[in-house]
């Protein structure tokens, strides 16, 4: 009987000891939720480059290939709200670009402005003419539903490189710019129904390189056409 007792003691002090392990774990998972919670409070570039490395990690979105690569993390003058905007509408054309193969075609890059679909040479336009190609057409009508319901302006822009033109059509590189941004822009109103009271356009000429004009290759770059989805910060500071 001695030892029946002796055996039920250590067993129900056993027990009784094993809820110091479960309120430890508890205390543990409380200290890291507020902890958590303390770091999304503050919202900075460290945090921004933390949501950044998990979406590389999680939804593959950045490292998937040289062309859709580019966030600017200095984002800290734009509100919350358009940075998550801009972040989730980077993701979501990042999907869409890859699953229909255009992913080597068109680039995204986010920076202070909103986001920038910027079109590889040639991709768009043939060399020194203003007309939309017919595979041009189906890159732009692929985007154009998702395009089409944002609420932010979107403004169209003509780039060149800095080789001479002197057409009767463009006699420089001002009217070749700024006749392939309005070609891009009749497109999506007539063709695709967007709202005119939302786009604008822009030629740059050659003024505006992203690298120099040095090779045939950085000048193929420079030769583009960007869609800017702008932030919606700009857009209430837009003229009505």
């Amino acid at each position: 009987m001695s030892r029946e007792r002796l055996s039920r003691r250590r067993a129900e002090g056993g027990s009784g000891s094993s809820w110091l392990n479960t309120y430890a774990d508890m205390v543990t998972l409380l200290l890291c939720f507020f902890v958590l919670l303390f770091a999304f409070s503050n919202v900075d570039e460290q945090r921004f480059q933390a949501v950044m490395s998990a979406l590389r990690g999680s939804l593959g979105v950045l490292d998937s290939g040289p062309i859709i690569n580019v966030i600017d993390t200095d984002l800290n003058n734009i509100s919350e709200l358009a940075r998550q905007q801009l972040i989730e509408l980077h993701h979501d054309l990042s999907v869409l670009l890859q699953s229909e193969g255009m992913d080597r075609s068109v680039s995204l890059a986010v920076d202070e402005r909103g986001l920038t679909i910027r079109f590889a040479d040639q991709v768009l336009f043939d060399l020194g003419k203003a007309d939309l190609k017919p595979e041009a057409i189906q890159i732009i009508k692929k985007l154009s539903p998702m395009l089409k319901e944002l609420p932010n302006p979107i403004r169209i822009e003509g780039h060149t490189d800095n080789l001479p033109i002197n057409t009767p059509i463009f006699p420089s590189n001002w009217e070749l710019s700024t006749h392939r941004a309005t070609s891009v822009i009749r497109y999506l109103v007539e063709e695709e129904g967007f709202d005119p009271t939302k786009l604008s356009a822009a030629g740059y000429g050659e003024y505006r390189p992203i690298v120099p004009n040095d090779t045939a290759a950085n000048r193929g770059l420079n030769r583009r056409v960007d869609i800017i989805i702008m932030s919606i910060d700009l857009w209430a500071e837009e003229p009505n």
